[in-house]
C-alpha cells in the first residue's frame, strides 16, 4: 500500500485487468446465451404439404427464427468435383494451403505455419425438400456463404511437398524459414447432404425462402440434427459462464486483497493516533506532578512508560529505571534499557 492507505499502481492496474477481463468475458457468455435461447425458441416446422399454409397464416407470410430439415437438391445445374468422378454438389471451395517452418527468435525453436494463399468457393442455386418424396415442396436456400455454420464435406486433399536442394535448404536456415509444401484441398456440399437450417422463412410469391434472419440472429446450415446443434451452443454458453464466474472470483478476490489492506492501514493508524493520545495525556500528567512536587515524581518515574513508579532492581548491573508492567513487557532474552546488559533476576523496590 502507498502513503495514506491508497493501493499500488500494480494492484490498480491488477484489479483493473481483472474487471475488465471479467465484463468481456461476460458480454461474450451473455451474446452466446442469447444465442441459445434463440435457437431454443425457434419454431421447428415440417417440410411437407401443410408448410405453405402455416406461412400463409404468419403474419407478414414469414416465420422469423425457423428450423426446418430437409435434403440438398440443385435448382438447375450442379458443380463436379474437380477431382473426384461423379461428385456433384451445389458449393464448392478449392483451396490452397501453404505450410512451412519459422524460426522463433525468443524460444528458438522451430514452429509450424500455415496460410491460406488461394481459396475460391463456387456455389449454384439449390433447395431443400423431404427426405420422403413430395411432390411439389421446396424451401430455396438463400446467400449460403452468409451462415454461421456451413458444413462442407472434405472430397479431396493431397499434399505436396517442395522440394529443395541444398543451397535452398541453407538459405531457408539463414532466412529463418523452411517451406514444407503446399496442401490442396477440395471440399463440397453434395447433392443428396441432409441439412438443418436455422433462419428466416418467408413466402415469397409462389417460392418458399430461407434466409439469413433480421433480428441479428445466426443463421445455421448444418448436417448435423437440430438436436446437436442447440446442444453444441448451450455447451459454448456454459463455457463462457464458467470463465466469467473465475474471473468474477479473481476480480473479488483482488479487491478483498485491497480492501483488507486498507482496513489493516486505517486500524494501524487509528491505534497510532490512540497512542499518541496517551503519550500526551501521560506528559500532561507528569507535568503537572513536576508543578505540584518539584520534580521529584519525574525523578522517580518510569523510563519506559513515564507514568508508573520505578519497582524493580534489575541484577547484576543493579539499575533502578522500570515499573514492574514495563519489566514484563521487555522483549526477550530480558535486557536493561539504560546500560543494555541481560538481566538475570529482578528485585522488588519499595518505596517508603
Amino acid at each position: 500500500m502507498e502513503g495514506g492507505g491508497r493501493p499500488s499502481a500494480l494492484q490498480a492496474a491488477l484489479l483493473a485487468a481483472s474487471a475488465a477481463l471479467t465484463a468481456l468475458l461476460c458480454s461474450v457468455y451473455r451474446q452466446k446465451a442469447r444465442v441459445a435461447r434463440g435457437l431454443e425458441g425457434a419454431r421447428r416446422v415440417r417440410l411437407d404439404g401443410d408448410l405453405r399454409a402455416v406461412l400463409l397464416e404468419a403474419p407478414g407470410r414469414c416465420v422469423p427464427y425457423a428450423v426446418i430439415e430437409g435434403v440438398v437438391q440443385s435448382v438447375k445445374e450442379t458443380l463436379n468435383s474437380q477431382f473426384v468422378e461423379n461428385c456433384r454438389g451445389v458449393v464448392q471451395r478449392l483451396t490452397l494451403q501453404e505450410h512451412k517452418m519459422v524460426w522463433n527468435r525468443t524460444t528458438h525453436l522451430w514452429n509450424d505455419y500455415e496460410k491460406i494463399i488461394h481459396q475460391r468457393t463456387n456455389t449454384t442455386p439449390f433447395d431443400l425438400v423431404p427426405v420422403e418424396e413430395v411432390a411439389g415442396v421446396t424451401v430455396r436456400v438463400m446467400k449460403p456463404l452468409e451462415a454461421a455454420e456451413l458444413s462442407l464435406e472434405t472430397v479431396y486433399e493431397k499434399f505436396h511437398p517442395s522440394v529443395q536442394s541444398f543451397t535452398d535448404v541453407i538459405g531457408h536456415y539463414i532466412s529463418g524459414e523452411r517451406p514444407k509444401g503446399i496442401q490442396e484441398t477440395e471440399q463440397m456440399l453434395k447433392v443428396g447432404t441432409a441439412l438443418t437450417g436455422v433462419g428466416e422463412l418467408v413466402l415469397d410469391n409462389a417460392t418458399i425462402k430461407l434466409q439469413p434472419p433480421k433480428q441479428g440472429m445466426p443463421y445455421y446450415l448444418s448436417t448435423a440434427d437440430f438436436h446437436a446443434l442447440l446442444q453444441k451452443q448451450e455447451s459454448s454458453a456454459r463455457f463462457w459462464k464458467i470463465l466469467t464466474v473465475l474471473f468474477g472470483f479473481a476480480t473479488c478476490a483482488v479487491l478483498f486483497f485491497i480492501l483488507r489492506k486498507q482496513y489493516r492501514h486505517h486500524r494501524e493508524r487509528r491505534h497510532l493516533r490512540q497512542m499518541q493520545e496517551e503519550f500526551r495525556q501521560a506528559q500532561e500528567r507528569l507535568l503537572r506532578d513536576v508543578n505540584a512536587k518539584g520534580g521529584e515524581t519525574l525523578k522517580n518515574a518510569c523510563v519506559v512508560c513515564l507514568s508508573n513508579l520505578k519497582s524493580c532492581v534489575f541484577l547484576e548491573c543493579g539499575h533502578v529505571c522500570s515499573c514492574h508492567e514495563c519489566y514484563r513487557a521487555l522483549p526477550e532474552p530480558k535486557r536493561c534499557p539504560i546500560c543494555r546488559q541481560d538481566i538475570s533476576r529482578v528485585v522488588p523496590l519499595y518505596n517508603s
